[in-house]
């Protein structure tokens, strides 16, 4: 699409008019600079097809009786989606209700919350103290302590584990919900420690002068300047700690069991029993646990990818 305008005016262009008028293209939003080729976005629709293929079939088989699960294939509803009699509500119905031996979905679903919400939050209050500190206060060995808590991210988690039962058993700790929260904040502290204390190092200093300059202390730099501004990474690792949590299973299994405190993942590994007699009701376990982390990542996603991406470019 063009339009006609008068050179120096701006004004639209008259049919008499002898001064010869400027043409100016309008381009169409998805063809200006910058804007991804077909060819990409075919590639990037073929990507998220097959990401999103294995959570279609776990929503399919959710709804499907035992029988059907296991002698025709999840895309077999194609050819007969009206078939109602491939169809049932019986799983979600078991897995809400009380499983003999089991454990309750819904009680689980709380545990879940009661475990993930501290092990996120804390780490990150500590985290972004010893990420200011590291930042914006000097003392005697900052870096050699810096490297050391980075070095940690590189020990896997799975040589802790027996010394923390041991431990654990000694205070009585095991099976209680304090035992898994030190447990995700130790594992989570460096990686945390390691982020904010590069997205911190990006502030502007001229802030951090301004506010000294007008007598204000440590703690109030801190907590009126430095955690407003740093909120995309707090948000970015609040998103990877929950997640991390709230899908963990070896941690909660160890500490907490399956006792009344068991935590989702911990409740729909024990609908599988002993023999499989309950491996139909994994599709619709595993569906309801990964909604609260949908809703999570998408309420929260604003932030996470400003928090990835800041650094990212700097001149």
């Amino acid at each position: 699409m063009t339009t006609n305008i008068q050179v120096g005016t701006g004004t639209p262009n008259l049919p008499d008019d002898t001064v010869p008028a400027q043409k100016i293209k309008h381009s169409r939003p998805s063809r200006g600079q910058g804007s991804a080729s077909t060819g990409v976005k075919i590639g990037l629709g073929i990507i998220v097809l097959l990401w999103t293929i294995p959570t279609i079939a776990l929503l399919i088989n959710s709804f499907r009786p035992r029988d059907v699960q296991f002698s025709e294939g999840w895309w077999t509803v194609i050819a007969s989606p009206l078939d109602f009699t491939k169809w049932t509500l019986s799983n979600y119905q078991q897995v809400l209700s009380d499983q003999p031996g089991g454990v309750n979905m819904g009680n689980a679903f709380v545990n879940s919350f009661a475990v993930a919400l501290p092990a996120t939050v804390i780490p990150i209050l500590i985290a972004a103290f010893a990420a200011y500190a590291f930042t914006f206060m000097s003392f005697r060995g900052r870096d050699v302590m810096f490297v050391v808590i980075v070095g940690l991210l590189v020990v896997p988690n799975q040589v802790a584990l027996v010394p923390l039962l041991k431990l654990y058993s000694a205070v009585h700790l095991n099976g209680t919900f304090p035992a898994v929260w030190l447990a995700h904040i130790g594992f989570g502290m460096p990686l945390a420690v390691y982020i904010l204390r590069n997205y911190m190092s990006g502030l502007p200093n001229a802030v951090i002068e301004s506010a000294k300059i007008d007598g204000a202390s440590h703690f109030t730099t801190f907590w009126r300047l430095i955690i407003p501004m740093s909120l995309p990474a707090l948000a970015s690792f609040a998103i990877f700690q929950f997640l991390w949590v709230w899908n963990d299973l070896l941690v909660a299994l160890l500490f907490l069991g399956r006792g009344d405190n068991a935590v989702v993942t911990v409740a729909a590994q024990g609908l599988l029993g002993q023999t499989g007699q309950g491996k139909e009701l994994i599709p619709a376990a595993g569906f309801i646990s990964i909604i609260v982390p949908i809703i999570v990542f998408l309420s929260l996603q604003r932030f996470f990818i400003r928090g990835l991406t800041s650094g990212a470019v700097k001149g």
